[in-house]
């Protein structure tokens, strides 16, 4: 197995639900040898977070501590299946990096087709970087126009580690991530792991995922957080 070298997804204190603290998380990453950390905390429409100021004020956080270069980002709420976001594009352009995703308290569901569609079409918004948890069963979701979509317009499908935590009750999300992969990895199709660490401990844990990456074969040069600089170049992130 590679040495993992990113996490792009993590929360921490000013997300209102999460434990650790900005520079707990960073030195954290920075003892696990991790190279690149995504600090992304959850967009306006979830109770407790930050508000859109903290998004805009983030040029005062150094990108770099500890060695390990922070990309200071915004886990969007995907609000309805138009792919409406609860960032404007101006807010969005604050950020370093942008993670889209369902969160099926603060979505208006609709047909399986119409939830694909909406989420094709923040695929293919090119301001957003990697889809959070799409097989976690927020919503009902057909993959493989997704897996397409994705591919089509470099945009990430993250398989999340959080979603198959006995605790989440998503009784869905293992089959859904094993639909996922083997699609990713019939259409060479990058995709990336996410811990969506909610303290320091759960940076970079991936320990339920590596079973279903064994399980499909799935092909390490397709996982992001082995490669840095592929993920970078990939996401047109300078």
């Amino acid at each position: 197995m590679r040495k993992v070298l990113l996490d792009a997804h993590t929360h921490t204190v000013a997300s209102g639900h999460a434990y650790s603290s900005l520079q707990e998380m960073a030195k954290a990453a920075a003892d696990m040898g991790l190279e690149v950390l995504g600090i992304t905390e959850h967009g306006p429409s979830v109770p407790g977070t930050c508000p859109t100021l903290y998004f805009k004020n983030m040029f005062v956080v150094p990108r770099r501590m500890y060695g390990v270069r922070l990309l200071m980002g915004c886990e969007i709420n995907i609000l309805d299946t138009k792919g409406s976001l609860d960032l404007t594009d101006e807010q969005i352009g604050w950020l370093d990096i942008a993670i889209a995703g369902v969160h099926a308290a603060w979505y208006q569901a609709g047909t399986k087709e119409e939830n694909t569609q909406g989420l094709v079409n923040v695929i293919r918004n090119p301001k957003i970087h990697i889809i959070s948890h799409p097989g976690d069963g927020s919503c009902e979701l057909d993959f493989e126009p997704l897996v397409l979509a994705a591919k089509e317009a470099h945009t990430l499908l993250e398989v999340n580690n959080h979603s198959l935590a006995p605790q989440r009750h998503k009784t869905v999300a293992r089959d859904n991530n094993l639909e996922i992969l083997r699609l990713c990895k019939k259409y060479e199709v990058p995709t990336i792991l996410g811990s969506d660490a909610h303290i320091s401990f759960q940076i970079a844990d991936y320990e339920r995922l590596y079973p279903l990456l064994a399980e499909t074969e799935f092909p390490d040069e397709l996982i992001m957080n082995y490669w840095p600089d592929k993920f970078f170049d990939y996401l047109g992130i300078l």
